[in-house]
């Protein structure tokens, strides 16, 4: 992927977290979140992020957008203009010109709209924050961005607890969009709505990706739409990047046994076919204390005594297919079945 091509490159990302102990608070260990987290997102692209509740896919993300500082590691945003900006060494004021060009969509569509807000304030305050104070012409522009998320421009004087879980989220994505960026953050963007919503949430987000060329971090735990929405998918265990690969490639010959495990629980939508459901055995991996070696191998049916010693790298194995495992060339995994015709 060449640079002109790539919106952000990340390297290295590490971002831990002191653990306070004792009586006087002393440094009582660490929590490794995201450690030692790469990867690439081409303009236009979907990058989905995807793991068990705790596996630091929403700590990259908040990194990545500078809401928390990361420990160590390269955030290389490419803007427009040829600029390459290492977004995780700038200082405070730095950071927010960048800001118009990386917004975050945010999970809750319930408590990230200010209920004393109007729409017309909600979604406006990007554009006044940044320097647009004519109200005429900000009302004008909230007015066509409503119109983008599919929403009248009569919503515009209404307040938050007028719409429905659906509507909110619109209103969320048409304020992520006033400043035009070029790439969003999507942090469980459709997991708190209903499953017929969700569809309709996906399919304007990709609507809008076909119309305006963003690119996405889709940070997701449901596959289903992962599959759906994606272009790439990165698989995070324990604070790394266990398997990263083309959608397609990756729902159907996984080469991580966490993949594989991850896809087992994906319905199949047909009744002649029998789900093989993978239950995991033991405790996720305790970022703070991971085990030696290979941190899944607690949990792998397929670990060897050299597992539990050598700590695999991320291994290319095919065009645009890596992966995190020492026996990933010896095991054949299950992917997700095409529906039998």
């Amino acid at each position: 992927m060449t640079p002109a091509a790539t919106v952000l490159e990340v390297r290295g990302l590490r971002k831990y977290f002191p653990l306070r102990g004792g009586l006087f608070g002393r440094n009582a260990g660490t929590v490794r979140a995201v450690d030692d987290v790469s990867f690439s997102i081409a303009r236009g692209e979907t990058l989905s992020l995807v793991g068990e509740s705790g596996c630091g896919k929403t700590t990259t993300s908040r990194c990545i957008l500078r809401a928390i500082t990361p420990t160590g590691g390269e955030i290389i945003f490419h803007a427009a203009s040829g600029q390459d900006i290492d977004v995780a060494r700038l200082d405070r004021k730095a950071l927010r010109p960048l800001r118009r060009q990386m917004q975050m969509i945010f999970q809750d569509p319930f408590s990230s709209l200010n209920p004393r807000m109007t729409i017309a304030e909600i979604i406006g305050e990007p554009l006044l924050v940044n320097g647009m104070t004519d109200t005429a012409s900000r009302n004008a522009r909230v007015a066509e961005l409503l119109e983008l998320v599919h929403l009248p421009s009569a919503y515009l004087n209404r307040f938050p607890h007028a719409f429905s879980g659906g509507q909110r989220q619109r209103i969320g994505i048409a304020r992520a969009l006033a400043l035009n960026p070029a790439l969003i953050v999507a942090d469980e963007p459709v997991s708190a709505l209903d499953v017929s919503v969700q569809a309709q949430i996906v399919n304007l987000l990709l609507e809008l990706q076909d119309r305006l060329g963003l690119s996405y971090l889709f940070v997701a735990h449901d596959l289903s739409v992962v599959k759906h929405v994606s272009h790439r998918v990165a698989v995070m265990y324990a604070g790394r990047i266990v398997e990263i690969a083309p959608t397609e490639a990756l729902f159907t010959t996984p080469r991580h046994p966490y993949t594989e495990a991850l896809l087992s629980a994906v319905p199949v939508p047909d009744p002649r076919q029998r789900a093989r459901r993978i239950v995991l055995e033991g405790e996720v991996a305790d970022p703070s204390n991971p085990p030696t070696g290979c941190h899944f191998h607690p949990r792998c049916r397929y670990a060897t005594d050299r597992c539990r010693i050598v700590v695999p790298a991320l291994e290319v194995i095919a065009p645009g297919h890596a992966v995190r495992c020492l026996r990933a060339r010896e095991v054949s995994l299950a992917g997700v079945a095409a529906p039998l015709t």
